[in-house]
Order: C-alpha cells, then structure tokens, then sequence
C-alpha cells in the first residue's frame, strides 16, 4: 500500500472522529483544508473546497456549535446528529481514501469512518443526557465546549499530522470503552 494511501486513511479516520463530537465541524476543516490546497481530492470531491462549500458548512459549524450551548436543545440535537454522524463519518472516509479499489473504501469508510463517528456520538449523547438528568442542563455547556475543543483539536490534527490524530482517536475511544465499562457496574 503506498504512503498517500496510508496517510489519506489515517485523514478520514481522525475527521470521523470529529464528526462524533460535531457533524459540520470536520466537514468545515476538510472543506477549508481543501480550499487552501492543503489536500487534493478527485473529480467527484472537489466541490468540497468550492467557496459555496467553505461558507455553507462554516455557517452549518457556527449553528451547530452555538445550539449544543442550549441546554434541552443539545439533546434533540443529539437525536437527529446521530445518524448525521454515522452518515458524516462515512462520507468524510471515503473523500479523503485515494488509490484504493471502491469495494475496500466503501467498506473501510462504513466500518471505520460511520462506526467511529457513531460510536463517539452516542457515547457523548449518553453522557449530555445523563448530565441532564443530574443537572438539569445546567453542565450540559461545559460538555459542549470539551466537544466542540475536542472535535477542532482532532481536525485540526488530521490535516495537519494525521498520524497523531489517528492516535488521539484510539485514546478517546479508549476512555470512552474505560467510561462505559466503569459506568455500567
């Protein structure tokens, strides 16, 4: 497997992760990365760093960021965002693989891109509900900013050293398996 291919998967990776703590916000940094020729995309994903695209999904990104700040409304958010996520996730990985034949990216960007996003999404939806319940929403802004810093930190990672982000995420899903094992006894 040649290098481009190794690191274009690590990319997609990190940026589905992302999309676990924001939908729009890794789309924004792939748009924005894309724009900037930080990455090259094929033919069929070069509208992502088209103008129209940088501003759709950086006003996408301001509104979601700002509704997670709601307490309640962050969790009707969390209803629609996660199969937003597993979709988000599965996209972002199939944009960003190049040189691998269809059936592997498709199954890689499924597994890999839409499993890790839904995987972070539903365990943060569990955890803003919990919050709810304990709280009354009134923490529910302290999880939205840990999110919303973790999801920029990751994507920001993945454009510019996405081997590090790749290891950022194995950490998180880490501690979110180390969280679920110790809250279910």
């Amino acid at each position: 497997m040649e290098p481009e291919t190794i690191i274009s998967i690590f990319l997609g990776i990190g940026l589905a992760a992302s999309v676990g703590f924001r939908v729009f916000l890794p789309l924004f940094a792939l748009s924005l990365a894309s724009y900037f020729n930080i990455w090259d995309f094929n033919e069929s994903w070069q509208w992502i760093g088209s103008l129209a695209a940088v501003l759709v999904l950086g006003v996408a990104t301001l509104v979601e960021i700002f509704a997670y700040f709601i307490p309640w409304v962050d969790n009707l958010l969390d209803t629609v965002a996660i199969p937003l996520a597993a979709i988000a996730g599965t996209v972002v990985m199939v944009s960003t693989i190049a040189n691998l034949d269809p059936v592997v990216t498709w199954s890689l960007a499924i597994i890999a891109g839409g499993g890790t996003a839904t995987a972070i999404k539903g365990a943060g939806a569990t955890g803003r509900l919990a919050s709810t319940a304990t709280t009354g929403g009134l923490a529910n802004p302290l999880i939205a900013t840990m999110e919303t810093g973790t999801a920029v930190m990751v994507s920001t990672a993945s454009i510019f050293a996405p081997i590090l982000a790749t290891i950022m995420v194995i950490i998180i899903l880490v501690i979110i398996f180390w969280m679920y094992r110790k809250l279910r006894h």
